[in-house]
């Protein structure tokens, strides 16, 4: 059974990684850009040396080079808004408020795919909004974390839409380091004109040397070759139903461990409840017409 199912473990696995993304945004003491800096590099130099040991060749269609950049900067700039989110909030809230990216894709990826949007899907839309209010309502002093969040899950949204197009045409390892290569590079520059260039503004604290190397390395490059791997073997529709668990997993985690800050207001789990149900009864939905 172990071996029967052992795709479906990693799966698992890998979303209880990303959970700990929001987790180690809160333990991380650097800004938000410092910390994405941090992250970006690790990461590429760790798919680097993997990709080195593999013998893995970067090949890409020159067309195609300045739209995978520019997804880059989408991504970039995603990962700043959403660990902000978190350092101007919690992650209770970041996490709930950033699985409105359901909402943002239902509304651009027919724009993209030229297709219909499908009233289940505006419906779903106009739910989520319903449980957001909730959360800001109750939760209203936390309002720069929540807008933060939004404008984050609006950006991945957006790069994930990308990505489905990219993904057509080129190799999936390749565009991701592309891609991680352009947020290295845009958040580069922009520490550079933000603070001076000295060893000082680029240095961190002891105790964020841990995090981030988990962060990078675990978080960033090992979950990203996991989830290419299972991949191959799971359904799209089991990676999607699988996935809206993170926002539990890492609101489970961060109450464990932070349970004073963490523990919400009955109006926030209420209006949580309504955004991450109705989130998985998206991906049941999308998975019924996938398999029509």
């Amino acid at each position: 059974m172990l071996s029967k199912y052992k795709h479906h473990l990693w799966l698992h696995l890998v979303i209880l990684i990303f959970g700990f993304t929001g987790v180690f945004g809160k333990l991380i003491h650097a800004d938000s850009y410092l910390l994405v800096w941090y992250r970006v590099g690790i990461a590429l130099l760790t798919l680097t040396i993997f990709f080195a040991i593999i013998k893995h060749k970067i090949n890409i269609k020159n067309k195609q080079t300045f739209r995978i950049l520019l997804v880059g900067v989408i991504i970039a700039a995603h990962w700043i808004t959403f660990f902000e989110s978190i350092k101007q909030s919690n992650v209770s809230i970041a996490l709930v408020c950033f699985s409105s990216s359901t909402l943002f894709t239902s509304l651009i990826e027919p724009f993209y795919f030229k297709r219909r949007i499908k009233p289940y899907e505006l419906i779903l839309g106009v739910i989520i909004i319903i449980g957001l209010s909730f959360i800001f309502s109750f939760e209203f002093s936390h309002y720069r974390g929540m807008i933060l969040s939004i404008i984050s899950a609006a950006l991945a949204s957006w790069f994930t839409v990308l990505n489905g197009i990219l993904i057509k045409e080129n190799d999936a390892k390749t565009i991701s380091y592309l891609e991680l290569i352009s947020a290295f590079v845009t958040v580069s520059a922009v520490l550079i004109f933000t603070k001076s260039p000295t060893f000082e503004s680029f240095s961190i604290i002891k105790s964020d040397i841990l995090w981030l190397l988990l962060l990078g390395t675990i978080c960033t490059a090992f979950a990203f070759i996991v989830s290419i791997e299972v991949m191959k073997k799971i359904s799209p529709y089991t990676v999607t139903m699988s996935v809206n668990l993170e926002p539990i997993y890492s609101i489970i985690l961060a109450l464990l461990i932070w349970p004073e800050s963490e523990t919400m207001s009955a109006g926030f789990y209420a209006g949580a409840g309504i955004v991450i149900s109705t989130i998985i009864l998206n991906a049941y939905l999308k998975g019924k017409e996938l398999y029509r």
